[in-house]
């Protein structure tokens, strides 16, 4: 429980610092061209929308721009008027024709626009910063504030439906979002070209005013984009208005977007949709507009809502990578990365912007340092249980106890079955009495190699060496099958590897060894016992005392095993049943004791 606190903690330290990064825009400018490129797509148009371009053949045919008088719009506004049957739902002017020029050709616009009812002309507002009052002798600057709007001359404003035509980038230098409408000081509310001419459009059609997408506090709203640049099928250029080469019949019900449609203009913008090429102004309100018609909006979820959404996934992340291996950290990162990228998708198809780089970004930096702090943990934690047990653990338990983990090797005990041997050489204390200090080192060094290779072969725990004596168990500090015939087949296999042995310390010291082995089964506790600085895996209990007075009692050449042992092992093996003509110190009458014969199978 308590290391499951820990973990908590420190996930959600490692959580809230991923997260304070991102909220402060860590990721702004790489989350925006992500969320571009999964957001914004191609969709087909249904041409209500048509635009109507300033481009470079109307300046071959009729001029260049500068020569243009404002007749040339009212001819143009008259050609798609031509009759009631033909007339456009709406006209707008991307174009601010402000302060008078000549009196006959102003009038003529201004007639021109007010007879059809169905022209929209641009004006500009302007942001300055305005103080608020908020209460007696309180006030707050307002440093958005619509101070002030260039629009028509006013005759031509007088006949038409003004709406602004202002197109604001975001930070990063791409247009993501679109003004609604504009509030003046005044109160005088303006609406978009793209609001004006989509209600225009319901009103000509009998239809309900368009709902209003979400906005901020600003008035922006999210314009998801129709096309990239130039993909409106119905471009036409002012050229053929004017001379008539298009027929008025085209425009009939539709909304017509007069407007710059050539480089030289300078009215063009890197839109969300496409980051290499720049979209002209009259095909962004186009965009705009059908947007508006289609009702399709978009609502940003709040920064402060995905922010808890940061942190509380990147405290499970956290916790799901934190000491886990690779092949199961991998399958986490993809799930989580790709099905945030996809509920995002989703999310957006439901209406709804969510940050797309947040999540994954996160995740990602969480899933590499978890697993290189997880490897470097891991590498610890082999040095470390390979330092303990490598001199006196089979190998292939060494390889079994690094699966485990550290956490098996701290200090502290468990009770459980174990089988336990010793052995020790007979005559030892005679003989290194009379033979020289090196002589008895160089005997005793072959015969703890001799029962240490059986301990190990026959895959046991080597638990200590006492002098000559040596301790051995089984079935710690792992579960092992058929634990208690391994240590019988240790305990012959010393018994055998005596002979040679004492052949060889024969002819070269003129003494010889035999053993005297014990082996008993039971329950002991078994762990590392002793001091953090100082500890020994080991075996303590009555099962492990009961094997050291087997020991004590084996003649030489001789494995002595318990009642317990010879149950186990049953007709596997063949021994003589000594009763309880053997006393062990400490054992009440009664208790039996067999020397072991033979190992059956």
């Amino acid at each position: 429980m308590r290391k499951r606190l820990k973990d908590c903690l420190i996930a959600a330290a490692v959580a809230l610092v991923l997260t304070i990064p991102m909220a402060l825009g860590a990721l702004y400018r790489p989350d925006l061209a992500a969320s571009d490129a999964l957001y914004q797509t191609r969709e087909a148009q249904d041409g209500n929308v048509v635009i109507v371009g300033i481009d470079e053949r109307a300046f071959e045919e009729l001029g260049p721009i500068s020569d243009w008088g404002r007749d040339l719009y009212a001819v143009a506004i008259e050609s798609l008027n031509e009759s009631e049957d033909c007339r456009p739902a709406a006209i707008a002017l991307d174009v601010i024709f402000g302060g008078e020029t000549e009196e006959e050709l102003d009038e003529y616009l201004a007639e021109a626009a007010g007879e059809y009812g169905n022209v929209i002309t641009a004006c500009a507002g302007y942001i300055g910063t305005e103080l608020l009052e908020q209460g007696e002798n309180e006030y707050s600057l307002n440093t958005f504030a619509w101070t002030d709007c260039e629009t028509a001359y006013d005759l031509l404003r007088e006949q038409s439906i003004p709406a602004h035509i202002n197109v604001m980038l975001d930070t990063d230098g791409f247009l993501r979002h679109h003004l609604l409408k504009i509030t003046l000081s005044d109160g005088t509310e303006i609406p978009s070209i793209a609001l004006a001419a989509a209600n225009l459009y319901r009103e000509y059609h009998g239809q309900e005013a368009i709902t209003l997408p979400p906005t901020d506090a600003r008035g922006f709203w999210y314009l998801p984009y129709i096309g990239i640049p130039g993909d409106y099928d119905g471009y036409i250029s002012l050229a053929d208005v004017i001379t008539g080469e298009i027929p008025a019949e085209e425009f009939a019900g539709k909304i017509v977007y007069i407007g710059p449609y050539a480089l030289g203009l300078q009215d063009e913008y890197f839109t969300s949709i496409d980051h290499g090429q720049k979209m002209f102004g009259v095909e962004i309100h186009a965009n705009a507009t059908d947007a508006l018609l289609k009702g399709e909006f978009k609502k940003e979820i709040t920064k402060t809502v995905q922010v808890i959404l940061l942190f509380l996934i990147s405290f499970l992340a956290f916790l799901g990578f934190w000491r886990r291996r690779v092949r199961t950290a991998v399958p986490l990162w993809i799930g989580l990365t790709g099905g945030w990228v996809l509920l995002a998708k989703a999310a957006y198809a439901a209406g709804f912007v969510l940050h797309v780089l947040w999540i994954p970004v996160s995740v990602t930096i969480l899933f590499v340092a978890c697993i290189a702090i997880n490897y470097i943990q891991e590498a610890r934690e082999r040095h470390k249980v390979t330092n303990t047990f490598k001199r006196y653990v089979d190998p292939s338990v060494i390889q079994e106890l690094l699966k485990q983990g550290s956490d098996s090797i701290n200090l502290g005990g468990q009770l459980c079955d174990i089988a336990v041997l010793f052995v020790d050489i007979r005559g030892f204390t005679t003989m290194s009495e009379v033979l020289p200090a090196s002589e008895v080192v160089k005997i005793l060094n072959q015969y703890l190699t001799l029962t240490t290779k059986c301990v190990m072969d026959n895959h046991g725990t080597l638990d200590k060496f006492v002098g000559d004596c040596t301790m051995a168990i089984w079935n710690a500090p792992l579960e092992q099958e058929d634990y208690v015939m391994n240590a019988c087949k240790a305990a012959m296999a010393m018994v055998e590897g005596s002979k040679p042995l004492a052949e060889k310390l024969q002819k070269e010291f003129g003494r010889t060894v035999s053993f005297g082995v014990g082996v008993n089964v039971g329950p002991a506790v078994v762990g590392n016992i002793g001091a953090p600085m100082r500890m020994d895996y080991t075996a303590i209990g009555d099962t492990v005392n009961t094997a050291a007075r087997l020991e004590a009692n084996a003649p030489a050449g001789t494995v002595y095993i318990s009642r317990a042992v010879a149950d186990v092992l049953g007709d596997r093996i063949r021994t003589t049943s000594l009763g309880d003509s053997i006393k062990l110190k400490g054992k009440a009458e009664g208790f039996e004791v067999l020397k072991l014969e033979e190992i059956i199978q």
